[in-house]
């Protein structure tokens, strides 16, 4: 019988807060330190705080990418405000690496791990 594979991984939970530079017009509705928690999958808002859709779109695409470890030459790593999609709005939203979180691949997925000789598995 072999030994129970070890499937775990971590992301990092983020922050996305706004950040307006002083007297910068504001469009979308935001206000300075504004922000949502990104824990596993989960996006969680301040009780009573709103958040712009379009400002969330705008950084949907980049959050994956951030949750996870990256090479310290990696852009990635570094690079972590992005604009408002609204030109003439001045904010933007910088995205902060909180704490690693574990995860298990068997409670996040029904897809089994490959077996640790496939070509697709990078160590």
């Amino acid at each position: 019988m072999s030994a129970p594979t070890d499937d775990r991984f971590e992301l990092f939970d983020l922050r996305v807060e706004v950040v307006v530079p002083e007297g910068g017009p504001v469009y979308c509705g935001a206000k300075p330190g504004d922000h949502f928690e990104l824990r596993g999958e989960m996006l969680h808002l301040p009780p009573g705080q709103g958040f712009s859709i379009y400002s969330i779109a705008a950084v949907l695409p980049l959050l994956a990418a951030k949750q996870r470890p990256t090479h310290r030459n990696d852009w990635m790593t570094s690079d972590a405000e992005v604009a408002c999609p609204d030109p003439n709005c001045a904010t933007r939203l910088r995205i902060t690496r909180l704490r690693p979180r574990a995860f298990s691949h068997a409670e996040t997925t029904a897809v089994p791990l490959p077996a640790c000789d496939s070509p697709d598995v990078r160590g």
